[in-house]
């Protein structure tokens, strides 16, 4: 059997050259969009293309290896990645079609005075930040993306609207497993480098409300509720520092999001804020009507959903036995073909050979069992002709959700297919490395990395299983704290994921917007480029005494 080992700089010797030649697909795929306007399925299914070809002739890659390589992407596209997304529209799905979201969207607008662009902060930046904790991987941006068109705001300020709040707790996401991946992956200390997080990660997080509100309304919205965003950007992001510097890396998320929402609720109990149907006007939403009177028990079951969703995220991620024995029944497959085949320099098979199923312990599964007992509480409650959901309506829901992703689905498998390609024939590793080769000044570019990782995949926690090493390497030799680096790694793929092809796909699903990527993009990718810039400024200034004090006193 023949063997693969991946090479930095297999194009005529030459790093430079290398990567140069390893960044076409991505380079291909973002013109497409951008520039020419394709669907993003074909820009996908292009790049792939030219993926496969740069592989095979460039990275010197053998033909089935790069084919089988696509197809493993695609397998990951299709579990975890859309297993969790499908099941985390079924679930808003199911509150629809019961009848009880339109009580939630009663309570966001008690919350919020009648004033959507409060509900839409709350949802968007709180809630969805919540989601991010517990869900990940496009949970967040697909249920809050549907959530804010049904309270009226149209398809494509939704859109950009979610994509942007969702930066501000990626870093934490899924129970810090990026920053858990980054440390495995680098042999350094995840509360290390959790804590470093919790001191870059909040400076861009405090000013995310503030763009959410010039998204939805503009400077004049801004000038009428920045008393709001500043308190809750402030708090969400003080709450992010404290609990990623002095209580658990792990539970950052939850504690910023719910302090965050508590925060905003009795802030309002004493803040009146103003414009709100001229806001509506210039966002193009009818006033809807007064908000019924809800009883305690419509309350609660309009909350119910999301009030189970923590409990049972919670209960299996925080409950080590219950974590310990999903995390038993994933599922590990030699793919074939590549499982023996990727070898290291020394001729070691490489773990990214063995495909992952996660069968329980996957966001997917926990979102299923959310949903079926949702499923179950709701048609015991049902309340003659408004509120009704029967078992059999909610599978009718989940196909109508399938067929509802549609291109989604296809573009998805095609990016995955793409990432795996890249990463597998050494293409992305050489662009990396690269990078690196700029000694002292690598820490300016560190962010660069975690951003064209997620940007690829879709994933900080993917972002760092290719470049946490890298990073620590490269730092270790240019003289700069690596645990910096790495941090820095996980914080660039905050707004990475801002333009990732895959959240992108998410969101003009979501929002029934299909084949309208590249529109979406070009609406997000200058606030991408922007907090990036930002961030590479404030890792370099943190690896200097200007701002050293800022990460100093950690062990």
């Amino acid at each position: 059997m023949h063997t693969f080992a991946p090479e930095v700089a297999p194009v005529g010797d030459s790093l430079f050259l290398s990567a140069l030649v390893g960044i076409i697909p991505l380079l291909v795929f973002f013109v497409m969009l951008a520039v020419f306007r394709t669907r993003a399925q074909t820009a996908g299914a292009a790049a792939l293309v030219v993926a496969i070809v740069v592989a095979i002739f460039g990275f010197k890659m053998p033909a089935d290896f790069a084919l089988l390589s696509a197809t493993q992407g695609a397998a990951f596209g299709l579990v975890p990645i859309l297993y969790i997304v499908i099941m985390a529209i079924w679930l808003y799905g199911l509150t629809v079609r019961s009848g009880r979201f339109e009580d939630l969207r009663s309570i966001f607008d008690l919350v919020g005075h009648g004033d959507i662009r409060v509900q839409a902060i709350l949802i968007a930046f709180c809630f969805g930040g919540l989601l991010e904790a517990l869900a990940g991987f496009g949970a967040p941006v697909a249920i809050t993306a549907t959530m804010l068109m049904a309270l009226g705001v149209k398809p494509l300020k939704a859109a950009t609207t979610v994509l942007v709040a969702n930066t501000a707790p990626v870093a934490f996401g899924a129970i810090a497993t990026p920053i858990t991946t980054a440390a495995q992956l680098s042999g350094l200390h995840a509360e290390h480098i959790g804590a470093i997080v919790g001191r870059q990660s909040p400076l861009l997080a405090w000013f995310i409300p503030f763009l959410l509100l010039f998204l939805l309304d503009g400077i004049k919205g801004i000038k009428q509720l920045w008393p709001l965003t500043l308190v809750v950007g402030v708090c969400f992001s003080v709450a992010q520092y404290f609990c990623a510097n002095h209580f658990s890396y792990e539970l950052t998320d939850i504690v910023a999001a719910l302090v965050g929402m508590a925060v905003a609720v009795i802030f309002m109990m004493f803040f009146k804020p103003k414009g709100a149907d001229e806001a509506r006007e210039r966002m193009g939403i009818e006033k809807p009507k007064a908000a019924e009177k809800l009883s305690g028990a419509r309350i609660w079951l309009a909350l119910f959903p999301y009030i189970l969703l923590v409990v049972v995220f919670g209960v299996a991620k925080l409950v080590p036995a219950v974590a310990a024995g999903l995390k038993a029944t994933d599922a590990h497959i030699p793919w074939p073909g590549l499982a023996k085949g990727l070898v290291d320099a020394d001729g070691n098979p490489l773990k990214s050979g063995v495909f992952e199923l996660p069968w329980l312990s996957s966001p997917g599964f926990l979102l299923l069992l959310t949903g079926v007992i949702v499923t179950i509480v709701y048609s015991v409650c049902s309340s003659g002709d408004k509120f009704t959901l029967t078992p059999a309506e909610g599978v009718k829901e989940l196909g109508a959700t399938i067929v509802k992703m549609g291109g989604a689905i296809l573009t998805i498998v095609l990016v995955l297919a793409l990432a795996y390609v890249m990463n597998f024939s050494g293409q992305t590793k050489s662009v990396g490395v690269f990078l690196a080769q700029t000694g002292p000044m690598f820490a300016l570019l560190s962010p660069v990395l975690g951003w064209i990782g997620t940007a690829v995949t879709g994933s900080d926690t993917s972002a760092n299983a290719l470049f946490a090493s890298l990073q620590n390497t490269a730092a270790t030799g240019a003289g700069i704290d690596p645990n910096l680096t790495v941090a820095a790694n996980t914080t660039g793929g905050v707004v990475g994921k801002l333009i990732s092809p895959q959240n992108l796909a998410i969101a003009a699903t979501a929002v029934n917007l299909p084949g309208q990527e590249a529109t979406i993009l070009r609406k997000v990718l200058g606030w991408s480029v922007g907090l990036l810039a930002l961030l590479c400024v404030i890792v370099y200034l943190q690896s200097t005494p200007v701002l050293s004090w800022m990460i100093s006193g950690l062990n």
